[in-house]
Formats: structure tokens, sequence, C-alpha cells
């Protein structure tokens, strides 16, 4: 079977979702505000696959990276994030950490926010990708769908665990080892961003809600329930209640988990799908319970006694953003000492203070609790161990399941 560089363009329904995740979904929301998660379009979620349509990765260009590394004579290094993405001083003049790293290396860090989107920033850097150029960044922050797709396509640079003693030593063991990256051989989490179950205990007369079974299938919150647009989410927190693993999910599986979301829909259950919009019902108690992303959660309950959430014994489905190199990156080393830099807890413990997603670094909950005990002791930015391992991700897609998939769920979502 014929391989290919470029990706396969996106079907009507990977569009269309895209279109709506753009509007009112995840690339809807900021990163530090009520309405903000991981910036994932819904398209992408659903796969836009990793691997070819016959499960191969692409041939790429493997032979592309190693390039001439520059960091020892040049001091710098070039660094493009999401926004909102960092700490940033009370005058908002400063980012403390980053300034922290430059005086104790020498190395001037570049950060630019010039990423909204996993699929556009990947339109922005691919065709120098794809013919073995320098992209001009060091370090990018992606989302795993989206890292899984470019380590299949041969653009990312293996990391050196040499340079890397803190995050090798300080990494979680849920974080360990993603199918699309075994190892950690070329990625490092920058953060996790949790789905799960909220409920409005007012709306819910006081009782729990912690299950998907529950959310589909309890007589007294019909009407009441918001699933999410994004189709891993909420399918794989379906799946989950099934007793499937989303890392393991077939066809047959997905199928018996939209049928069952689909009886939620006919029923009228459900009363909707939601982007991040489900924040406003859910504290006005429109909405009795929905999945949600854990960062609104954190601050919605901030804001209103009355939000809870719970993690399903099942278990709940966690992405995560990820720190890479790309090919002929010319700071690769200084890169490496970055991302290092990062995994050391009391920096780690800053980030996760005024990001408040899931901190992928042990040992951070002593530093952390004295910036924001608060913080520390809040399971969806410091899961324990029991939380931990409940976590799951859907496995990387090919292109054939992921248009497939991303069709079923628009006819689901009448999206």
């Amino acid at each position: 079977m014929e391989h290919h560089e470029q990706p396969e363009p996106l079907s009507q329904a990977e569009l269309a979702a895209m279109r709506s995740s753009l509007t009112h979904g995840r690339l809807a929301m900021t990163r530090r505000t009520l309405l903000r998660a991981t910036g994932v379009a819904a398209a992408a979620t659903a796969g836009l696959g990793a691997l070819s349509a016959c499960g191969i990765p692409p041939a790429g260009r493997t032979d592309a990276g190693s390039s001439t590394d520059h960091s020892k004579k040049e001091k710098r290094l070039n660094f493009s994030n999401w926004t909102e993405y960092m700490d940033v001083s009370d005058d908002g003049k400063h980012r403390p950490t980053l300034e922290n790293f430059t005086e104790r290396t020498g190395i001037a860090v570049k950060y630019t926010e010039d990423i909204n989107d996993n699929d556009e920033f990947f339109g922005k850097i691919q065709a120098q990708l794809a013919a073995g150029q320098d992209t001009g960044r060091d370090l990018i922050v992606l989302t795993d769908w989206m890292c899984a797709r470019m380590i299949s396509l041969g653009w990312i640079e293996k990391l050196d665990p040499a340079q890397l003693p803190h995050a090798y030593a300080n990494l979680s063991p849920q974080f360990r080892s993603p199918a699309w990256d075994p190892g950690r051989a070329h990625s490092y989490p920058w953060q996790g961003i949790p789905a799960i179950i909220a409920y409005n205990k007012k709306a819910t007369g006081g009782r729990t809600v912690d299950s998907v079974s529950q959310l589909l299938e309890d007589p007294e919150l019909k009407g009441r329930v918001g699933f999410l647009s994004e189709m891993r989410d909420s399918v794989g927190l379906t799946l989950l209640d099934m007793g499937k693993k989303p890392e393991d999910v077939t066809a047959d599986d997905f199928d018996a988990a939209i049928a069952r979301i689909q009886k939620g829909v006919d029923s009228k259950q459900i009363r909707r799908f939601t982007g991040n919009d489900y924040t406003t019902d859910l504290h006005k108690g429109d909405l009795a319970a929905c999945v949600a992303w854990a960062g609104d959660v954190v601050q919605l309950k901030n804001d209103n006694p009355d939000i809870d959430f719970a993690i399903p014994k099942a278990g709940y489905m966690t992405s995560t953003d990820n720190l890479m190199v790309p090919n002929k990156a010319r700071h690769k080393q200084n890169a490496e000492r970055l991302i290092d830099y990062f995994y050391e807890p009391k920096v780690a413990a800053r980030i996760a203070a005024y990001i408040n997603y899931v901190c992928p670094v042990e040992g951070v909950r002593e530093e952390l609790a004295k910036i924001d005990k608060k913080a520390a002791d809040n399971p969806l930015i410091l899961p324990d161990q029991e939380m931990a391992g409940k976590s799951h991700s859907f496995r990387a897609l090919t292109a054939e399941e992921s248009k497939a998939f991303a069709q079923k769920f628009a006819d689901l979502t009448g999206a």
C-alpha cells in the first residue's frame, strides 16, 4: 500500500465537528478562564489518525532529524505554546518561571503564544517538516493525538534521556508510557486534561451523580443531562461504563457505545451535547449533571458551592498536552534543558498553581501547598494514586477509522 507524507484531507463530518468546536467547544476556550480546556478540535479529537488508512505509520521523513545542534554556541531557544498556558506576574509584564530559567542557565527563551488549534499549527509547520527544514521552533506543545500523528510521520526528534534527569525521575506513573510514544522517547507531558462527571447538588436534590449509567438511565435526571461534543470524551466514558477500554476500542465497541448514547437521545434523557457552554447551564441548574472538563470544574466549584464532581468507578478519560522538539531544531539541547527544568517540583508547582490542570510531575504537593493549599489538596490538579489509576485515553485511530467514527458521532449529535 502506498504511503504519503501529507495527511489525508478532512471529511465533511470532521470539518463540521471542527467548526462546532471553534465556536463553542474546546477551541473557543482560553486557558485561564472558566471557559478553558485543551484546544482540541472535535474533529481532531475524533482522530485525524496518526496512522495511515492501512494502519502503518506514514513514511514521512524519518531521516530528517539529528541536525547540527547549536545549543553550546547559541544560548537561546524558541518556544511555541498555547495562549495563557504559562505563569505570569501580577502586573502581567513578566514570566517568572521562564525568567528564572534564563537567570540560572544563561539561555534566553523567546516565548511565543502562537498555538490556537492543533490542526492550524500543524498547517503552519508541515511544509517545512516535510521538506526536512528547520521550523524556527525548538520546543512546541501539542495535544496527544497530534503528537502521535507527528511522531508517526517521523517529524519529531528523539529526546536524550541523559539531558532529562528530573523529567525521567519525576514523571507521574500515570503518564509514563502512552501507546503513541512508548517510554516517552519523543515527548513529555505539559499538562493533563481529565473528562469527568460534574453535577449541581441543588438540581439533583442533594444526590450524587457518579456514573454514566446514572446520566443515561436515572429518570430523575431526565432532560437535564449533558454530554460533551468531543467524541473521545463522551464515547470514551461510555465505553468505560460498559467495561470496555478506550485504549483497545474496536469498531464494534464504538458502535455499541454510540447505540447506548443514542438511546439517551431518543428517550430525551440527554438535553444536549455541549462544548464549554455547559458551564452556564450547570451553574444555573438547567443541567443537573453532565460530562465535564476538570479545569472548568475547579473554577466552577470556586464560584458555586452547589457544584461538585465525581470520578466514575469505571474510570475517566484523560488527554495530555505535550512538550516536543521538532526535527531540525537548532537548539535541541537547550530545549531539553527547559523540559527538564519544568520537571523540578518547585517549578512545576508554580505552573500548577497558575494553570490548575493536572500536574504531570510527582512530588509537587509540598511545594504547591506553600503557594496554594487548596490547589495542593485538589485531586483534579494532583490526583492521588487511586484516581490516577482510573485514568484512560483513546487509542490512536487510523485515518479510515477517524472518518468513520467522526461520521457516526456527528450523526448521533446532529452536528
